[in-house]
């Protein structure tokens, strides 16, 4: 497929031959067809499942600061594109009721069984609009590492504001991608070309700047962002480019995960702050954004 990117008015940048609609839909059907084929039977271990906990009390802290003590009691969360179900899962145990789309219930079949009677499967876009059309309303909608798979983000971000409760949050998490730190990479020959570019998995590519103004531009204002391990530094030492020789990425991935859950062990303001910073900077390989609508 074509790789060729261009760049929106509000920062990101785009697939430039982006595929039809029809394309794409028969893309990720024959994906989850065979995600349902057993893609989901990696077993994690327990640094990863550590790993994936400290993501989401982060987040929870994070959110929590923005809540308004009336939306605390509420408690409803929309997991749009839940995956395997872990956010399902740990906000459940807070005592939150949460709902969870996805195109297939291979993910939580897998990781997370007993979030099944949470899930509701088929195409995501046309579960969204069946939401808005009931005026469902949430205090969380979690987008996480979606974003950056559809044809118009900036439509699915309108479309998500009237799901938002008042006072409520939409937490958005993407790949932070172009960022300083890849193109760094580039620049000083660490690698040969934008690998981060992966169409048709990824059709929109943002940063933090550019994350704010399409929240801006949608009846958003960004409350916070927080950053993550910028695991792409490792692309500066030729002992740990994971790019140039694919044999070095599962000792990347774990470097990652097991520096991120010492941060985590750290008192959690400071690692807000810290996760906050890297993201500012323009650092970290996602980006997490908690976006309030905009009056």
């Amino acid at each position: 497929m074509d790789q060729r990117l261009i760049k929106h008015p509000l920062g990101y940048w785009e697939i430039a031959a982006k595929p039809t609609s029809q394309e794409l839909q028969q893309y990720y059907a024959n994906k989850y067809y065979q995600e349902a084929q057993g893609s989901y039977e990696l077993e994690y271990s327990e640094d990863e499942l550590l790993y994936f906990r400290a993501k989401l009390e982060q987040r929870d802290a994070a959110l929590r600061r923005y809540l308004p003590a009336s939306n605390l009691g509420t408690k409803r969360l929309l997991d749009v594109g839940c995956g395997e179900g872990y956010a399902l899962a740990y906000f459940r145990k807070q005592g939150w009721s949460a709902k969870g789309i996805d195109f297939s219930s291979a993910g939580v079949s897998s990781k997370n069984p007993e979030c099944l009677d949470a899930l509701a499967t088929g195409d995501i876009f046309a579960l969204l609009q069946s939401e808005i059309t009931a005026g469902a309303t949430y205090d969380v909608v979690w987008l996480q590492n979606v974003l950056e798979h559809v044809m118009d983000p900036l439509d699915l971000l309108k479309s998500l504001r009237s799901l938002v409760a008042p006072g409520g949050l939409a937490v958005v998490t993407v790949p932070n991608d172009c960022s300083i730190t890849q193109r760094g990479a580039l620049d000083h020959g660490h690698v040969e070309s934008a690998f981060w570019v992966a169409p048709p998995d990824h059709l929109t590519y943002f940063d933090h700047d550019s994350l704010v103004n399409a929240a801006n531009e949608t009846g958003w204002e960004c409350a916070e962002m927080l950053g993550d391990f910028p695991v792409d530094w490792l692309l500066f030492h030729p002992g740990s480019n994971y790019v140039r020789d694919k044999s070095a990425g599962k000792a990347a991935h774990i470097a990652r995960v097991q520096l991120e859950n010492i941060i985590h062990e750290q008192p959690i303001e400071d690692v807000l702050r810290f996760w906050s910073a890297t993201a500012k900077l323009g650092m970290g390989r996602d980006i997490t954004a908690f976006f309030r609508p905009r009056d």
